[in-house]
């Protein structure tokens, strides 16, 4: 059973920076890409960034400039297993519950999804 466990949420004051964790375990998971989704409340869930296997990012215009995905660089380009969201200079509007998502399979009909990691930018 595949899960993707999500970390590095919590409270940031404006401008400060945090990074976030999607980690697959359980079962030989490999995907084609992963994403980061966020929802804040009375929101509909945004796309945020996306890394394919082999390393092309795309970034909304949202965040562009201040956020980054980013994969395992240990890994080789043919296994993506784990994604990172380098998040600088937060604003309050960042704040949101951050999902991760990975899609994988010949025909991509594999998706997972994290539980949600909490981001309150605060002062």
């Amino acid at each position: 059973q595949v899960r993707l466990v999500e970390s590095g949420g919590g409270l940031v004051q404006p401008g400060g920076s945090l990074r976030l964790s999607c980690v697959a375990s359980g079962g030989a998971a490999t995907f084609n890409a992963m994403y980061w989704y966020r929802q804040s409340p009375g929101k509909e869930r945004e796309l945020v960034a996306t890394i394919s296997r082999g390393g092309t990012t795309k970034i909304a215009n949202s965040v562009k400039g201040r956020f980054t995905i980013s994969r395992d660089t240990t890994e080789n380009t043919a296994t993506l297993t784990t994604a990172y969201l380098q998040m600088n200079n937060v604003k309050p509007e960042d704040t949101a519950v951050y999902y991760c998502n990975a899609k994988g399979g010949i025909l991509w009909t594999e998706d997972y999804w994290g539980q949600g990691t909490q981001v309150t930018v605060s002062s």
